[in-house]
Parts: C-alpha cells; sequence; structure tokens
C-alpha cells in the first residue's frame, strides 16, 4: 500500500481527501468526534490523524478544540497537510512518520483520540499487529481510537479491508464500543468496489487495577 499511496500523491489521485464534502461520511464521523467532546470544555486533549494525507480532518479537530498532531509516511503528503494548514490558520504538528515501526518518536506520546480514515484496512497482517503495539504504545489510559474500514474484499491495489476479528487482535488491550456506518450513500465507485465502510470506536480496555 505504501507503493500505491505515494504513487498516487505523484500522480495527483487522492479522493480520499475529499470525503469532507461526503455529507454522509463527514457527519458519520463528526457524530464521533462530538461524542469524545460531550460533556467537556476546550481544549480536549491531545489527536492524532494517522495517514493524515492533507490533514482532511486534522484541521477541522483543531478548529473544534483538540491538539493536533497528523502524520503519514508519504512525505508529498506531509507536504500537502502543512500547506492546508498554513491556509487554514489553524496549529497543527504534520510530521513523516511510520505507524508501524518507532511511531513514539515521531509523534511523541499521550494521546486522548487517535483517528485513522484508511491505514489500517490496507496493511498486511503483520503490519496490523505491529500498528496495534505501536498505538496502545502512544496512547493514554483512557484514549478512543477511530477506524475507517473496509469490508474485506480484493480490490486490485485499493485496501484489502479487514473483519471486526482483525481489529480485535491488533487492538487486543482496547475493546470495540460502537460499530457505525461510515457512509449512507455511497458513490458508484463505492458501490462498484463493495467498500461497506464502517467505522469501529474502541476504547482502552481497563486494567486490573481498575476493576
Amino acid at each position: 500500500m505504501n507503493v500505491f499511496y505515494k504513487m498516487s500523491y505523484r500522480v495527483g489521485f487522492h479522493p480520499w481527501e475529499d470525503l469532507a464534502h461526503h455529507k454522509p461520511f463527514a457527519d458519520a464521523l463528526m457524530g464521533l468526534f462530538e461524542r469524545e467532546e460531550r460533556g467537556k470544555e476546550p481544549p480536549y486533549g491531545k489527536a492524532l490523524d494517522l495517514g493524515c494525507g492533507q490533514a482532511t480532518w486534522g484541521v477541522p479537530l483543531a478548529r473544534r478544540g483538540w491538539q493536533v498532531t497528523g502524520v503519514d509516511n508519504v512525505p508529498k503528503a506531509v507536504a500537502r497537510a502543512q500547506e492546508h494548514i498554513r491556509e487554514a490558520g489553524v496549529d497543527i504538528r504534520a510530521v513523516v512518520g511510520d505507524v508501524t515501526h518507532d511511531l513514539e518518536s515521531a509523534v511523541g506520546s499521550g494521546y486522548d483520540l487517535v483517528v485513522d480514515t484508511g491505514t489500517f484496512h490496507g496493511l498486511n497482517p503483520e503490519q496490523r499487529l505491529a500498528m496495534g503495539r505501536e498505538v496502545t504504545a502512544i496512547t493514554s489510559r483512557n484514549a478512543t481510537l477511530i477506524l475507517d474500514c473496509f469490508a474485506p474484499r480484493n480490490r486490485g491495489p485499493l485496501p484489502r479491508g479487514c473483519t471486526r476479528g482483525d481489529v480485535e487482535e491488533a487492538f487486543p488491550d482496547w475493546v470495540i464500543t460502537d460499530v457505525v456506518d461510515a457512509d449512507t450513500d455511497p458513490d458508484p465507485v463505492a458501490k462498484a468496489f463493495k467498500f461497506s465502510e464502517v467505522f469501529y470506536r474502541l476504547s482502552r480496555a481497563p486494567q486490573p487495577a481498575d476493576r
């Protein structure tokens, strides 16, 4: 998938960056953000946008009152993010980093919210397990993780998707609290590739001392 994304940004093909303008998807994701903010006042805490692209979701998170870092392993995507951040006039750090290796050195730790709108479901099984370890290492005890995942299917160079079991295996220290339909009105391309896209909301499982 890394080669696919590098080539996509090289030729200017990045339709996932347009999802902020697709109301069904954007509304579902904003609803999950609102859940994390309910009963609180900004600043809400540290948020990490995994596979941030041009900071499509990092910018609205920052505007809502989160302290945001975006990370992507495609340098051209990070450059687009930095340009978008400057144009938006928000305070976001965008860095190059690998979600499967040494993530903490790139982004630090103590994150209360982690958002992934397309990274996990494109990884192979070993990479998913590695991402799970890396994300767990950089999050707070009460953190929330939001994963956008396609249903599993062979889609050629596109993300292969994943099952709920894949998510649970990669994040054994977390519990899935909600599964939300990510797109109630998919476009023709999404229908053709049978994305069947959902958001998994995960929370860190209580530690033994908490029980």
